[in-house]
């Protein structure tokens, strides 16, 4: 499998007074750090904050264990740091704020919701680049050369792709015996690589299925299920039709509601190529491949469906990292190319699912006008809506610093039809 991994080729630094490199891994495509000093169960956190904070990263030589605790402190910082950036901005808008309604704290912010959003996402920024700083080194077959370092060359590749070692061994009893570091990545990015793992092999319960979906390494887990569970619903309410398309497929979830309500044949795209590979997994695993063929395409596949369905990201804002893309959507490219791709995609008589979130709209980020103009010059209009509101933790989070906006936030299913 092709990963989607941006890398620059090479971290550099000086170690016994020896220059050494090694291939650097970011999966946001950053840079690799220009400052690199060496570290260990010596440094003390304080220390590794201000050298973090000062763009020198740390490439770790001690105990895992002791990096892993290291990081958990210098987040400890990070988020000292950005409450009291915080509390100065809730200052702020208490100066442009009629009293009355900027009593707590979070509610002073959000009652600029757009400056909180942009502070929000600052504050996110900040806290990766900062803990980003702590480097892990791995061998050539990503084994760690560190103490109590855990077994994680299956997760590594999972999200990188099998180094030669390991696929040449067929044996996970076949390790690089050199110390040579031959590549360098974030403990912070590793630690994401271990979690997805996790989350792939367990699987997350899709309640609207009564099936799990394993979402692979850099794809979207279906964790929110009130989008899926609006498909599920509208599918209840009309005899499936014999061909659907599923645009922006992701893990495969909606393509596999599509199939399990009677649609005789689902196509499903995805221009991200971890996506495909894990939507074919997930419905292969579900017994389905049979009916959804998975492509790589931008938007639409090729011809006409008497149903084409799309959650497009719902925020539309510039991604840090290829997840992101999941989420984020620039100046709604997706939503915009969906819509105005639409008609030449749906059969006579068809209809277009368009899942979304008003999120944006209490953000201030995109106005409901906006969102019905651009329906409406695409040709197309609205001939149903079904709502719902969203369940997950942060809707009900009080501390959330977009908790005013997440409180009203409504998820709807528009259904489309041409004029």
């Amino acid at each position: 499998m092709k990963s989607n991994q941006i890398i620059d080729p090479e971290i550099k630094w000086l170690e016994a007074n020896q220059p050494h490199t090694a291939q650097w891994r970011a999966e946001n495509g950053s840079s690799a750090p220009k400052r690199v000093v060496v570290a260990d169960d010596t440094l003390t956190a304080d220390a590794a904050y201000r050298l973090a904070c000062e763009g020198s990263a740390l490439l770790w030589r001690g105990d895992f264990q002791n990096a892993k605790q290291l990081l958990q402190a210098l987040a400890r910082r990070v988020d000292a740091k950005s409450k009291r950036v915080l509390k100065k901005s809730a200052d702020h808008a208490r100066e442009h704020v009629p009293t009355e309604t900027v009593e707590p704290l979070v509610d002073r912010i959000a009652s600029l919701p757009l400056d909180a959003f942009h502070l929000h996402r600052q504050a996110q920024s900040q806290r990766a680049r900062t803990l980003s700083m702590l480097l892990i080194p791995f061998k050539r077959d990503y084994t760690i050369p560190l103490r109590r370092a855990p077994d994680v060359r299956l997760a590594c590749a999972e999200a990188w792709g099998s180094p030669g070692a390991l696929v040449d061994a067929g044996s996970s009893d076949n390790s690089d015996d050199s110390d040579e570091t031959s590549s360098v990545a974030p403990l912070r990015e590793l630690l994401g690589i271990i979690g997805a793992h996790e989350w792939r092999r367990k699987g997350v319960d899709v309640v609207a299925l009564d099936e799990k979906i394993h979402p692979h390494y850099g794809v979207f887990a279906p964790i929110r299920g009130e989008y899926v569970s609006l498909v599920a619903e509208a599918m209840l309410a009309k005899p499936p039709p014999v061909l659907a398309f599923d645009v922006g497929t992701g893990s495969g979830v909606l393509a596999a509601i599509l199939a399990k309500h009677g649609v005789k044949r689902v196509i499903a795209t995805d221009q991200d190529l971890r996506a495909v590979a894990c939507a074919r997994e997930n419905l292969s695993r579900l017994k389905l491949n049979d009916r959804v063929n998975v492509i790589e395409a931008n938007l639409f596949p090729e011809g006409r469906a008497p149903l084409v369905v799309c959650n497009p990201p719902w925020l539309p804002a510039r991604p840090s990292s290829p997840i992101e893309r999941a989420i984020y959507d620039p100046d709604s490219g997706m939503l915009r190319g969906f819509l105005s791709g639409l008609t030449a995609h749906l059969e006579p008589g068809g209809e277009g699912w368009l899942i979304l979130s008003d999120l944006a709209e209490h953000l201030g980020l995109r106005s409901r006008d906006s969102l019905l103009r651009w329906i409406d010059a695409a040709g197309l209009i609205v001939s149903g809506k079904m709502d719902v509101r969203p369940t997950h933790p942060r809707a009900s989070d009080a501390a959330d610093i977009l908790h005013i906006a997440r409180a009203k936030e409504i998820t709807s299913l528009w259904r489309l039809k041409a004029k």
